[in-house]
């Protein structure tokens, strides 16, 4: 993240993306599909990496391989061609809202505490020296006898899909195809998200 100053003189935290190049990959139509859609290429791979099925399919495109495939719908599908690239400018614009989809940072096996913010059993009265930041009771005695499915509990924690909603852009900068939304995305430094263009009511 990186700050900027907005027309008041306020400096707002930000987060720069880079939005392409975009390159078409594939074009779906109604004709042969059932529905308009285009997919998208984005970032670099080594052909090496890359699969033959895969390399005849950035070919038939003209283009190199990509790292990340993505099929958007909402596009007419004869806006673009094979192989042409799409302009941050022609999807986005400065002051709307956007989502942003992405896979949050991996955290591995984590207690309670960390988890699902659990306070611990806590004091140090009654004997405990060692009980800090456990659970405590997790089921009940005699009837069930079993501890009931979607109990909070330690675990795996990080590592899924957050979509971060109404995120506003504050700057773009379209030779460099970049975006600056106010606030956090999910994801490390580098990491793949899609941006979405918020919903109409």
């Amino acid at each position: 993240m990186t700050s900027v100053f907005d027309a008041a003189g306020n400096s707002v935290g930000v987060t720069v993306i880079e939005l392409g190049p975009n390159v078409v990959t594939q074009v779906k139509s109604v004709d042969t599909d059932g529905y308009d859609s285009l997919q998208f290429g984005f970032g670099e791979k080594r052909e090496k990496s890359t699969t033959k099925p895969a390399m005849g399919h950035f070919a038939k495109a003209g283009t190199t391989p990509k790292l990340k495939l993505k099929e958007f719908r909402g596009f007419d599908a004869a806006s673009k061609g094979l192989g042409e690239s799409v302009n941050i400018t022609d999807v986005f614009s400065e002051g709307e809202t956007v989502n942003a989809v992405g896979t949050t940072k991996g955290k591995g096996f984590q207690g309670v505490v960390k988890r699902h913010g659990f306070g611990g059993v806590g004091q140090s009265t009654h004997g405990q020296h060692n009980r800090l930041r456990a659970p405590g009771s997790v089921g009940a005695s005699s009837y069930p006898s079993k501890v009931m499915k979607g109990m909070r509990m330690a675990g795996r924690d990080g590592g899924g899909q957050v979509t971060t909603k109404n995120l506003k852009i504050v700057k773009i900068f379209a030779e460099q195809n970049l975006l600056l939304v106010k606030g956090s995305i999910p994801g490390h430094k580098g990491a793949i998200v899609i941006i979405e263009k918020t919903s109409k009511l």
